[in-house]
């Protein structure tokens, strides 16, 4: 029986496309563009004025793997609050200015590590680019410029009867186009639409247009599953072109899952190292164990692993024992126990009862004897992949 290698691929892992060349800024101490990493992003669902809780999440949304985080500032308040956090915050802080142009430049005084300006809906922002490009450029801060379909300047609505990619891309390149008059170049641009065939139609003419570095979301993409499926989707089909620099993903949950899912989807692609990776079988007629309860309990036992590993749960006697021994560590189950396999060997064959125990603790072991994973935040949930 022919089997399928399903240990870790060698380093460097393929990619379906060469990254898209685009200009390189800095983000605080993450690197945006060229040949920097793909970075994930999330924003803090606090009060940015309840400093402490900000400062609780962001480091929550440090320790999922989140590399930058946005914050919003719709108040005097809230700007108020950005010394602070930017200066305890782990990881760099963007933040997030609409309505009000002053508002940009207490964000800039506050040392936060970029700003994320919404044209559209900033009163006479037009008119204020060069003073804000000056403060941005004399302090180090890099902007994004950031189109969404839901506040679209009125003026490209009247012209395109709604958010079109046509519309979502003038406006972004036009609003690009007057700082780069007053010679500011260090901004990212993203043109986010709640229809990933709009978004996705945008950002492939947005990248056509210009080297700027581009920062995905397909936004209000909806509840966890739906919002997830939406995300995977338009990244997929953006990020296998090689267009795409750093990611968000919106979801209506709790910020930390953006950034699994964010990270999931960057490691699916080979656009970041995979760490643990459950390979489970499905539903069918052949299993012979609960296949579904057994990849849940190994999943949560080994929560938090961040070793690059491949853990086979298979459930028949068909492809089970190929694909288990092809995997770093694996089970073939059946007739009540489970031969359980490590780098190709069996070391043991166990009741079904303790399928689970024995999984996690092997796992355990190889990780002990694996060298420390490097301190670069990419950690994230396991993987678990039915096939």
């Amino acid at each position: 029986m022919s089997t399928v290698n399903l240990g870790m691929p060698a380093a460097p892992a393929p990619v379906l496309a060469p990254r898209r060349k685009s200009r390189k800024i800095r983000v605080g101490k993450v690197e945006v563009g060229g040949d920097a990493p793909i970075s994930v992003q999330s924003m803090t669902t606090t009060p940015t004025t309840d400093i402490n809780a900000t400062l609780q999440q962001i480091a929550e949304l440090t320790a999922a793997g989140c590399d930058i985080v946005r914050v919003a500032v719709p108040s005097a308040d809230d700007a108020a609050a950005l010394p602070a956090i930017a200066k305890k915050s782990q990881i760099p802080v963007i933040a997030d200015i609409h309505f009000q142009p002053k508002y940009v430049f207490a964000a800039i005084d506050a040392g936060c590590a970029a700003v994320r300006v919404n044209p559209g809906n900033i009163r006479k922002f037009d008119d204020q680019v060069k003073e804000i490009a000056q403060a941005a450029k004399d302090a180090g801060v890099s902007l994004r410029i950031g189109v969404n379909a839901g506040s679209l300047d009125p003026r490209l609505l009247a012209k395109y009867g709604k958010a079109t990619p046509e519309a979502l891309v003038e406006s972004a390149v036009w609003e690009a186009s007057l700082f780069e008059e007053h010679d500011f170049h260090d901004f990212k641009i993203s043109v986010k639409h709640n229809d990933p065939v709009v978004m996705v139609r945008a950002y492939e003419m947005l990248a056509e247009r210009g080297d700027w570095p581009l920062h995905l979301g397909v936004t209000e993409a909806g509840p966890a599953f739906q919002g997830t499926i939406k995300s995977a989707t338009a990244f997929g089909a953006l990020l296998s072109k090689g267009i795409g620099d750093t990611i968000r993903v919106s979801l209506s949950a709790p910020p930390v899952e953006e950034v699994k899912v964010g990270t999931q989807i960057l490691q699916a692609l080979n656009l970041r190292p995979r760490k643990l990776e459950i390979v489970s079988c499905p539903s069918c007629g052949r299993a012979q164990v609960d296949v579904y309860s057994l990849a849940e309990k190994v999943t949560a036992g080994l929560e938090g692993l961040t070793v690059p590993l491949r853990v086979a749960v298979m459930g028949c006697v068909v492809n089970g024992p190929g694909e288990a021994r092809e995997a770093d560590l694996g089970v073939a189950s059946g007739n009540g126990k489970g031969q359980i396999f490590v780098r190709g060997e069996v070391v043991k064959t166990v009741p079904e009862a303790m399928i689970v125990e024995t999984l996690i603790e092997e796992a355990m072991r190889i990780a002990d004897a694996m060298p420390a994973p490097g301190n670069d935040a990419q950690a994230g949930a396991p993987v678990v992949t039915v096939g």
